[in-house]
Protein backbone atom coordinates (compact mmCIF):
# COMPACT_ATOMS: atom_id res chain seq x y z
CA UNK A 1 0.00 0.00 0.00
CA UNK A 2 1.39 3.48 -0.73
CA UNK A 3 2.61 4.97 2.41
CA UNK A 4 1.97 8.74 0.69
CA UNK A 5 -2.03 7.40 0.55
CA UNK A 6 -2.09 5.90 3.44
CA UNK A 7 -0.72 9.33 4.95
CA UNK A 8 -3.50 11.40 2.90
CA UNK A 9 -6.25 9.14 3.91
CA UNK A 10 -5.26 10.03 7.73
CA UNK A 11 -5.05 13.52 6.92
CA UNK A 12 -8.79 13.24 6.05
CA UNK A 13 -9.92 10.85 8.53
CA UNK A 14 -8.40 12.85 11.35
CA UNK A 15 -9.84 15.96 9.52
CA UNK A 16 -13.40 14.93 10.94
CA UNK A 17 -14.88 15.68 13.94
CA UNK A 18 -17.91 13.13 14.15
CA UNK A 19 -15.82 10.42 13.03
CA UNK A 20 -12.56 11.20 15.24
CA UNK A 21 -15.53 10.80 17.91
CA UNK A 22 -16.30 7.22 17.03
CA UNK A 23 -12.93 6.55 16.75
CA UNK A 24 -11.72 7.12 19.66
CA UNK A 25 -14.83 6.18 21.76
CA UNK A 26 -14.45 2.75 20.00
CA UNK A 27 -10.70 2.71 21.21
CA UNK A 28 -12.22 3.27 24.58
CA UNK A 29 -14.26 0.49 24.66
CA UNK A 30 -11.47 -2.11 23.88
CA UNK A 31 -13.55 -4.32 21.39
CA UNK A 32 -11.58 -7.18 20.28
CA UNK A 33 -10.16 -7.02 16.95
CA UNK A 34 -12.22 -3.56 15.77
CA UNK A 35 -12.31 -1.34 12.59
CA UNK A 36 -14.32 1.29 11.25
CA UNK A 37 -15.26 0.08 8.00
CA UNK A 38 -17.62 0.95 4.67
CA UNK A 39 -19.10 4.28 3.78
CA UNK A 40 -17.42 6.43 7.15
CA UNK A 41 -14.64 5.78 5.51
CA UNK A 42 -14.10 5.72 1.95
CA UNK A 43 -17.16 7.71 1.55
CA UNK A 44 -15.31 10.81 3.63
CA UNK A 45 -12.27 10.29 0.90
CA UNK A 46 -14.36 10.63 -2.19
CA UNK A 47 -16.39 13.83 -0.39
CA UNK A 48 -12.76 15.29 0.29
CA UNK A 49 -11.49 14.42 -3.24
CA UNK A 50 -14.63 16.08 -4.70
CA UNK A 51 -15.29 19.18 -2.52
CA UNK A 52 -18.57 18.28 -1.29
CA UNK A 53 -19.18 18.48 2.56
CA UNK A 54 -16.99 15.59 4.75
CA UNK A 55 -19.95 14.09 6.22
CA UNK A 56 -22.37 13.78 3.30
CA UNK A 57 -23.91 10.74 2.33
CA UNK A 58 -22.49 9.12 5.33
CA UNK A 59 -25.75 7.53 6.95
CA UNK A 60 -23.68 5.33 9.69
CA UNK A 61 -20.50 4.21 11.11
CA UNK A 62 -20.05 0.51 10.66
CA UNK A 63 -18.25 -0.64 13.95
CA UNK A 64 -17.00 -3.93 13.07
CA UNK A 65 -15.19 -6.36 15.68
CA UNK A 66 -14.13 -9.80 15.78
CA UNK A 67 -14.66 -12.25 18.85
CA UNK A 68 -14.69 -15.93 18.37
CA UNK A 69 -15.05 -16.59 21.84
CA UNK A 70 -18.88 -16.73 22.07
CA UNK A 71 -20.50 -15.83 18.68
CA UNK A 72 -24.28 -16.21 19.90
CA UNK A 73 -26.87 -13.31 18.98
CA UNK A 74 -26.65 -12.68 22.65
CA UNK A 75 -23.29 -11.41 23.51
CA UNK A 76 -22.86 -9.45 20.15
CA UNK A 77 -26.53 -7.78 21.63
CA UNK A 78 -24.71 -7.05 24.71
CA UNK A 79 -21.95 -5.62 22.80
CA UNK A 80 -24.62 -3.75 20.68
CA UNK A 81 -25.90 -2.35 24.17
CA UNK A 82 -22.83 -1.39 25.77
CA UNK A 83 -21.69 0.73 22.40
CA UNK A 84 -24.78 2.59 22.79
CA UNK A 85 -24.29 3.62 26.09
CA UNK A 86 -21.42 4.58 25.00
CA UNK A 87 -22.25 7.45 22.53
CA UNK A 88 -25.53 10.22 22.93
CA UNK A 89 -27.84 11.03 20.34
CA UNK A 90 -27.05 10.92 17.31
CA UNK A 91 -24.04 9.08 16.92
CA UNK A 92 -25.98 6.72 19.25
CA UNK A 93 -28.27 5.80 16.50
CA UNK A 94 -25.69 6.01 14.37
CA UNK A 95 -22.94 3.04 15.10
CA UNK A 96 -23.98 -0.10 13.82
CA UNK A 97 -21.72 -3.06 15.61
CA UNK A 98 -21.56 -5.99 14.43
CA UNK A 99 -19.28 -9.28 15.49
CA UNK A 100 -17.62 -10.24 12.34
CA UNK A 101 -17.26 -13.75 13.99
CA UNK A 102 -20.82 -14.44 13.14
CA UNK A 103 -21.87 -12.93 9.90
CA UNK A 104 -21.53 -16.41 8.42
CA UNK A 105 -24.19 -17.56 10.35
CA UNK A 106 -26.64 -15.41 8.75
CA UNK A 107 -25.09 -13.45 5.95
CA UNK A 108 -26.74 -16.09 3.32
CA UNK A 109 -29.91 -15.94 4.62
CA UNK A 110 -30.22 -12.22 4.22
CA UNK A 111 -28.17 -11.77 1.00
CA UNK A 112 -28.70 -14.96 -0.63
CA UNK A 113 -24.98 -15.16 -1.10
CA UNK A 114 -22.13 -18.23 1.15
CA UNK A 115 -20.51 -16.60 2.97
CA UNK A 116 -17.50 -18.24 5.07
CA UNK A 117 -16.12 -17.85 8.33
CA UNK A 118 -14.02 -14.80 8.96
CA UNK A 119 -10.37 -15.60 10.99
CA UNK A 120 -10.54 -11.62 11.66
CA UNK A 121 -11.89 -8.18 11.15
CA UNK A 122 -9.57 -7.43 8.56
CA UNK A 123 -10.98 -10.60 6.14
CA UNK A 124 -14.04 -8.72 6.12
CA UNK A 125 -12.67 -6.44 3.55
CA UNK A 126 -11.97 -8.92 1.22
CA UNK A 127 -15.57 -9.73 0.64
CA UNK A 128 -16.76 -6.35 0.41
CA UNK A 129 -18.76 -5.69 -3.21
CA UNK A 130 -16.15 -3.24 -4.36
CA UNK A 131 -12.47 -3.11 -3.86
CA UNK A 132 -12.46 0.27 -3.75
CA UNK A 133 -14.93 0.57 -0.65
CA UNK A 134 -12.53 -1.99 1.30
CA UNK A 135 -11.12 0.19 3.85
CA UNK A 136 -11.21 0.36 7.54
CA UNK A 137 -9.30 2.32 10.65
CA UNK A 138 -8.59 2.03 13.99
CA UNK A 139 -7.19 4.25 16.05
CA UNK A 140 -4.74 2.69 18.54
CA UNK A 141 -3.90 3.67 22.13
CA UNK A 142 -0.93 5.99 21.35
CA UNK A 143 -2.82 7.75 18.87
CA UNK A 144 -1.50 6.07 15.85
CA UNK A 145 -4.57 5.09 13.21
CA UNK A 146 -4.27 1.86 11.54
CA UNK A 147 -5.13 1.48 7.95
CA UNK A 148 -6.75 -2.10 6.64
CA UNK A 149 -6.82 -1.83 2.98
CA UNK A 150 -6.23 -5.22 1.14
CA UNK A 151 -6.98 -3.83 -2.43
CA UNK A 152 -4.55 -0.55 -1.81
CA UNK A 153 -6.04 2.94 -1.64
CA UNK A 154 -4.81 3.45 -5.51
CA UNK A 155 -8.76 2.69 -6.61
CA UNK A 156 -10.27 5.15 -4.14
CA UNK A 157 -7.86 8.23 -4.49
CA UNK A 158 -8.05 7.97 -8.38
CA UNK A 159 -12.20 8.07 -8.31
CA UNK A 160 -12.47 4.73 -9.53
CA UNK A 161 -14.44 1.93 -8.96
CA UNK A 162 -13.91 -1.64 -9.51
CA UNK A 163 -15.81 -5.30 -8.28
CA UNK A 164 -14.17 -6.83 -5.62
CA UNK A 165 -10.79 -9.05 -7.50
CA UNK A 166 -11.55 -11.57 -5.50
CA UNK A 167 -14.97 -12.17 -4.99
CA UNK A 168 -17.49 -11.30 -7.95
CA UNK A 169 -21.08 -10.53 -6.18
CA UNK A 170 -24.60 -10.29 -7.61
CA UNK A 171 -24.78 -6.46 -6.05
CA UNK A 172 -22.14 -4.24 -8.01
CA UNK A 173 -23.91 -3.45 -10.57
CA UNK A 174 -26.79 -2.06 -7.77
CA UNK A 175 -23.73 -0.61 -5.61
CA UNK A 176 -22.36 1.24 -8.16
CA UNK A 177 -25.20 2.70 -9.29
CA UNK A 178 -25.87 4.31 -6.26
CA UNK A 179 -22.18 5.44 -5.98
CA UNK A 180 -22.40 7.14 -9.25
CA UNK A 181 -25.41 8.92 -8.30
CA UNK A 182 -23.74 10.35 -5.13
CA UNK A 183 -20.59 10.91 -6.71
CA UNK A 184 -21.08 11.80 -10.63
CA UNK A 185 -16.74 11.97 -10.76
CA UNK A 186 -16.47 8.55 -10.48
CA UNK A 187 -15.35 5.93 -12.72
CA UNK A 188 -16.84 2.39 -12.84
CA UNK A 189 -14.94 -0.24 -14.23
CA UNK A 190 -16.85 -3.78 -14.93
Amino acid sequence: MSESLELRLEAIVRSGPRLMQVLETARDLDLPDWLIFSGAVYQRVLNHLTGRDLDYGIKDYDLGYHDASDVSYDAEDAVIRRVAAAFEPPLRELVEVRNQARVHLWFEGKFGEPYASLGCTAEALERFTSATFSVGVRLEKDGRLTVAAPFGLEDLFALRLRPNPIRQTAGFARTAAAAAARWPELQIIN
